[in-house]
């Protein structure tokens, strides 16, 4: 049975439209009261961060996300120039591309939008095209890998249309080998249908990066900057994702003054009324502090399907770190995962409810069901009806079962309620990360992925290489070029596997030779 004086744990802003129910969280009261000194100190701490204060010290930058939506707070003259004047230049952009000012050279108007990047330069945007793009003006694709087949997939499903697409490639150093290897394959692409690439490209990169001198010396439409100060599971808010939005005709206003309202909110140093500060304590209690319990994320809208990969990012990223601010391994992090309601209730609410108990739920709910009017699916019922009812039957279900479970509830998906749900969870995250004293701001995992990747590249090329006419096993090569048997395989096994290299197989890998 459930409390009603429980369900008093709710926080409402009403002028916002937007409500969150932690009723079925069980947070005690003494949880917070013995967090107070820690609560304080990130208060204070998210003071410094929006003042300018270097947040990521392995790159010696700020971390001025916050300051995209209300350029007021950046911390000098020339940073709000750097906000304000590229949202001028990309709304002409827009109107100049809607026009018809900016054209294919075959004539007509773009008609369809590549953009290529990775990470939260491409994440971002899918995002918001996925939950606000269904009236875009451009029929918008992604290449957002360096797998090729995907490449190939996406150029076939442009086919015909690639003369009137228009392409974003977003990268802030333009060295990130994946977007350059995808914007290649795009080139490529382009050029075999007769097409110039350069006429139909914007970059948006760093001042003097390798893209932006690229973009310059094939004279492409235009180049548009992305800050330094801005990082990329941050950056939907800067150009990265106000430029394709703003293409696609989505208000790209109402998106900034959502976060920027919800930002105000949450700058309430009252735990009481900051939902972000409440966010972060309910996953504090959640997981002990040590992230020992999932985040499973379930937004009850098929508009906000990607939802919960962008959150999987956002968090994950931000705050799965081995090392606290003092130097100790401390292992952090909030695993993330989730996809969207009522569809869970024929996937893995089963183990949810009945199976390991390692998480806790966050629901996502849109009140309205849609803007028009719905037919009775059963006498008195409509399909939004049924989508309510599965969503509180399931966080019902949970309850009874000891499954915890916050409910954030916005009355529709606009662009404005977009911003305010990306603000909430990007302050909850920094809120986290200072309650448990971590950087939220530099992800060491990633780089030394990047670097991994580039040793196995050069290993690669040395076994290409070493193969000779006669057969060789990986530990023949491994002896010449002195490397890893191992890594030396799986890279005979990568050019066998695209006709480079011919396998023939032993009892076992150690077994197993390779020739031309």
């Amino acid at each position: 049975m459930s409390n009603w004086t429980e369900y008093n744990n709710l926080l409402r802003y009403q002028d916002l439209r937007i409500s969150m129910d932690f009723s079925r969280m069980d947070v005690p009261e003494s949880h917070t009261k013995g967090l107070d000194s820690k609560i304080n100190k990130a208060f204070a701490d998210l003071v410094k961060l929006e003042a300018g204060e270097i947040a990521n010290p392995d790159e010696n930058r700020m971390v001025g996300h916050y300051w995209l939506r209300d350029a007021d707070l950046a911390p000098n003259d020339e940073i709000r120039k750097q906000i304000t004047e590229p949202i001028e230049q990309l709304k002409q952009l827009a109107e100049d591309v809607q026009s018809g000012k900016v054209a294919p050279p075959s004539g007509g108007r773009f008609e369809n939008l590549l953009i290529i990047g990775i990470g939260g330069s491409a994440l971002g945007p899918q995002l918001v095209y996925d939950a606000l793009g269904g009236k875009s003006q451009l029929t918008t694709y992604f290449m957002d890998n360096t797998d090729p087949a995907g490449c190939d997939n996406t150029l076939a499903k442009i086919g015909g249309g690639l003369n009137k697409t228009l392409s974003l490639v977003v990268s802030k150093s333009g060295g990130t080998a994946e977007t350059r290897n995808s914007m290649l394959e795009a080139q490529n692409a382009y050029e075999n249908a007769g097409l110039k690439f350069g006429d139909h490209t914007i970059a948006i990169t760093g001042d003097g990066s390798k893209l932006y001198q690229y973009a310059t010396e094939n004279n492409w439409i235009m180049k548009l900057p992305m800050e330094d100060w801005v990082g990329g599971r941050s950056s939907v808010m800067s150009t990265v994702g106000l430029v394709p939005a703003a293409l696609q005709g989505i208000d790209i206003d109402a998106f900034l003054q959502g976060a920027k309202d919800m930002d105000k909110k949450t700058r309430v140093a009252d735990v009481t009324e900051n939902a972000a500060m409440q966010l972060a304590l309910a996953w504090h209690h959640a997981g002990n502090g040590k992230g020992e319990k999932d985040m499973v994320v379930l937004p009850y809208k098929d508009s906000l399907v990607l939802f919960s990969k962008y959150l999987q990012q956002l968090v994950m990223e931000s705050l799965g770190k081995e090392h606290d601010l003092d130097g100790n391994v401390v292992n952090q992090g909030i695993a993330v995962y989730g996809n969207k309601g009522s569809t869970d209730q024929h996937a893995y609410v089963q183990q949810l409810r009945d199976g390991v108990h390692n998480f806790f739920v966050t629901f996502i709910e849109v009140r309205e069901g849609r803007n028009g009017e719905s037919i009775e699916v059963d006498p008195g019922n409509t399909s939004a009806d049924y989508l309510q009812g599965f969503l509180r039957g399931t966080r019902k279900a949970l309850y009874e079962s000891g499954r915890k479970s916050i409910t954030i509830s916005i009355n529709e998906v606009t662009p404005y309620t977009l911003g305010m749900l990306i603000a909430l969870f990007e302050r909850a995250v920094t809120f986290y990360a200072s309650l448990v004293n971590i950087n939220a701001y530099h992800q060491p995992g990633v780089e030394a992925g990047k670097k991994a990747a580039g040793d196995f590249l050069e290993i690669l090329n040395q076994v290409r290489g070493a193969i000779t006419g006669w057969q060789k096993t990986a530990g023949d090569i491994a002896e010449a070029i002195s490397h890893d048997p191992e890594d030396v395989y799986h890279a005979l096994i990568h050019l066998s596997a695209n006709g480079e290299a011919i396998k023939s197989e032993g009892t076992n890998p150690a077994e197993d030779s390779f020739m031309l």
